[in-house]
């Protein structure tokens, strides 16, 4: 590693790019494969990473950015963190970290909720006055050790001090005045402590990331900022300390960290907010080195290198030293485009996957240092397919333009919800707190496989039919004998939520290998928005009426709302984001008339992404939920009074949004409630929500089954702030990743629960 960090990147993927860590943590999970297994799978995907990132040129390689479940989780481990319930199990540290993150059948795991406005999910750590901040755990030291033994240096990257206080809530046992923020000179401590061992090590260089500041904060947030980088930067025993933020501009944050005795910045200068013009010599980035985001570590289009230079160019004359970088960590993006075989061949040359990403750094950082002749041909290559991609065919449909240019008020209005409510009571004569689920159900190996066959050309799709149309019966069958209120179909056909539905609208293209880590070993695959959308017939039509013919009890129709849509694809990034909304809500619309006018008379269109889409500054607030609100609306206001229309969100925090979840004017809305123990009913009552709502009661991404009284008790919660007649009773979130093993019982209880109560509530 030279004395300056140069060309380099904030993070990369770490999940594998044949998810080989997806699999070894399953295989673990469920007995088959041993932890030396495991730890010999993450040890090989480390010496990869660190390979591939050396050969490719880059002056910088970022260490310690691999994870068995989240960086988070990893950071409270580090310093010592650890719940007092966790550690009372009496297990190894691995798996009293994994209990952290999934729990165990006695105990619940830690919080989980969406890493700033991403699809990417991070472990809430938990933080109380009797909180001991120590040096606990030496990974970072030990992939440092590691890396070296290949022959590469590496720069350790570490979630920041403030930060990590920040995104962590306080403990159970925590005053109320208490905030684990208050705790940072304690925890700086330890950070010292590592710095100071990293230095020992031979570490020149050290990331501290610190994204929570691309958000508001308080007078004394940012001065714990001044704090800690004081702090740390006097230290004199320390390797160089790089201060990286992403996702947005820092705003009064970076005046803080440029008059902090550190030597370098990470911005972000794609994100769509103008950083530039927010840099002046004023910010004391003259003696620094300002490590320039310029290549988009969050979507896959190829990055302009035109504009690229441009900004470089005006940054020279700022900052002491410019290197490039990418916006954020490669976490969010998969891994190599060239392992798409069977991707539109009018689209792959417009997109830059992980490894094209770190290309692109390399290639941009010769061009600034004065090596373009060097890069001149790749330069041309790249100018050209982002030329291409502007004047391309089929990037623009004027029908669905002028569809758009013709919509008005009454197109996101329905009629008032008392009307609603009434037609609704004598379509759908229900209990109180009716029972239903979210919408999936396990995919079994056997449902997996007839995907696969049919997409390998093994079956055709009359045997595709049959086979999926078996599993519909068995599901409904299972919730009929389970005593299920309002019946789903169970989704077997459906790979994805989002991608499902991409695969089936114009405008989209579907990857077969651009799987992206959202949580632990759960992955997705991001489908990628290129042009106007249209949907050119049906897409659940057929599955929903085939459910509903087999019960006398009501079947949900289940759609994905237009928000999640964008939140959990690659957008394209040539026009505003509620334009493409409103194409996308569009499609939905004329899915739900169809479901309609196939008789079912429910119909949920889900928007878990509603709050992860929020602009982190609430400058931008209103704008984004205006446009949110009414793209729902658009797509579910063709609706008669008397079908009722349900949503669902989940895994996130809710205040900023409440106000929004209220107009989106749904029905009925599920919401997760489980691992926060109902905190989201307090924020709804506060805004005198008065529709019904489903607080989860079983949280889904635990393996562990809650007991009948677990949910009664949870139920009991719900009802001191929702009347019977309003409370529905459900899940957190969709069974898909769950077992059937799992699932029947715990729904046996969640019946047995809403029973109990409904009894008592008379």
């Amino acid at each position: 590693m030279t004395s300056t960090i140069g060309s380099t990147v904030l993070g990369y993927p770490r999940i594998g790019p044949n998810r080989e860590l997806k699999r070894a943590l399953e295989s673990y999970w469920a007995g088959r494969g041993t932890e030396a297994d495991l730890r010999a799978t993450a040890r090989r995907l480390r010496a990869d990473t660190w390979r591939d990132l050396h050969g490719t040129g880059l002056d910088s390689v970022p260490g310690n950015t691999f994870s068995y479940y989240d960086h988070m989780l990893d950071t409270a481990v580090t310093f010592g963190a650890i719940p007092p319930r966790y550690a009372r199990l009496g297990l190894g540290p691995l798996d009293t970290y994994f209990a952290m993150a999934r729990g165990v059948e006695s105990t619940p795991p830690l919080e989980m909720t969406k890493w700033f406005d991403t699809n990417y999910h991070y472990l809430v750590p938990e933080i109380g006055p009797n909180t001991r901040f120590h040096l606990a755990d030496r990974t970072p030291l030990e992939d440092h050790r590691e890396a070296a033994e290949l022959g590469v240096a590496t720069r350790p990257v570490l979630v920041g001090p403030v930060t990590f206080l920040l995104l962590s809530k306080p403990d159970s046992d925590a005053p109320e005045s208490f905030r684990p923020v208050d705790k940072v000179d304690e925890l700086l401590d330890a950070y010292a402590l590592l710095l100071s061992e990293l230095h020992d090590a031979g570490v020149e260089w050290v990331q501290l990331d610190e994204p929570a500041f691309v958000a508001d904060r308080t007078l004394a947030e940012l001065d714990a900022l001044s704090r800690a980088y004081r702090r740390l930067g006097e230290n004199t025993r320390r390797p160089k300390i790089l201060v990286a933020s992403y996702f947005g501009e820092l705003g009064e944050a970076l005046g803080r960290l440029a008059s902090a005795p550190v030597e370098a910045l990470a911005l972000d200068f794609a994100s769509g907010y103008s950083t530039v013009d927010s840099l002046s010599a004023s910010h004391g980035l003259r003696d620094k080195t300002l490590v320039a985001g310029l290549v988009d570590g969050r979507n896959v289009w190829r990055t302009d290198p035109d504009r690229a230079l441009t900004t470089a160019g005006t940054l020279l004359g700022i900052a002491g030293e410019v290197a490039v970088s990418t916006s954020c960590s490669l976490l969010h993006v998969p891994y190599d485009v060239e392992a798409e075989t069977r991707i539109d061949p009018r689209v792959k040359p417009w997109l830059a996957f992980a490894r094209q990403k770190v290309r692109e750094v390399v290639v941009l950082g010769r061009a600034l240092r004065g090596d373009r002749d060097a890069v001149a041909d790749e330069l041309a290559e790249t100018k050209a397919a982002v030329a291409d991609r502007k004047g391309a065919e089929g990037v623009h449909d004027e029908r669905v333009r002028a569809r758009l240019a013709a919509l008005g008020p009454r197109d996101t209005r329905r009629a008032d919800y008392a009307t609603r409510q009434a037609r609704q009571r004598e379509s759908l004569p229900l209990p109180p707190l009716p029972t239903t689920t979210i919408g999936s159900f396990p995919q079994t190996g056997d449902v997996r496989r007839a995907r696969a066959d049919l997409r390998a050309g093994a079956i055709d799709h009359a045997e595709y039919t049959r086979r999926m149309r078996a599993e519909i019966e068995r599901v409904v069958r299972t919730q009929e004998d389970l005593g299920l209120d309002v019946l789903v179909h169970g989704e077997p056909e459906r790979n994805d939520m989002v991608q499902y539905f991409a695969e089936h609208l114009a405008g989209f293209v579907s990857t077969d290998h651009g799987w992206v880590q959202s949580y632990g070993s759960r992955c997705v695959r991001p489908p990628i928005l290129f042009g106007d959308v249209s949907r050119p017939e049906p897409i659940t039509v057929g599955w929903a009426t085939y459910a509903q013919r087999l019960t006398d009890r009501p079947v949900k129709g289940m759609l994905t709302g237009p928000v999640t849509i964008l939140a959990w694809s690659f957008v394209r990034d040539d026009q505003p984001l509620a334009d493409t909304a409103r194409q996308v809500a569009l499609a939905m619309r004329d899915e739900v008339r169809d479901l309609e006018a196939a008789g079912l008379r429910v119909i949920q269109v889900d928007e878990p992404a509603l709050r992860e889409l929020l602009p982190l500054r609430a400058v931008r607030h209103k704008e984004y939920l205006d446009w949110a609100v009414e793209a729902f609306r658009l797509a579910t206001a063709g609706a008669a009074a008397h079908t009722q229309i349900h949503t669902h969100l989940c895994y996130s925090e809710f205040g900023d949004v409440i106000d929004a979840i209220v107009a989106l004017d749904a029905d009925v809305t599920s919401i997760e409630a489980a691992r926060s123990r109902m905190e989201v009913l307090g924020d709804l009552n506060a805004v005198g929500f008065a529709r019904g709502v489903g607080p989860g009661v079983y949280d889904i991404h635990s393996p562990r089954v809650p007991e009948r009284a677990e949910v009664t008790d949870l139920l009991r919660a719900a009802l001191e702030a929702v009347p019977a007649d309003r409370l529905w009773v459900n899940p957190d979130c969709g069974l898909k990743t769950r077992g059937y093993a799992e699932v029947e019982p715990a729904l046996r209880h969640l019946v047995e629960a809403a029973a109990e109560v409904r009894a008592s509530a008379r």
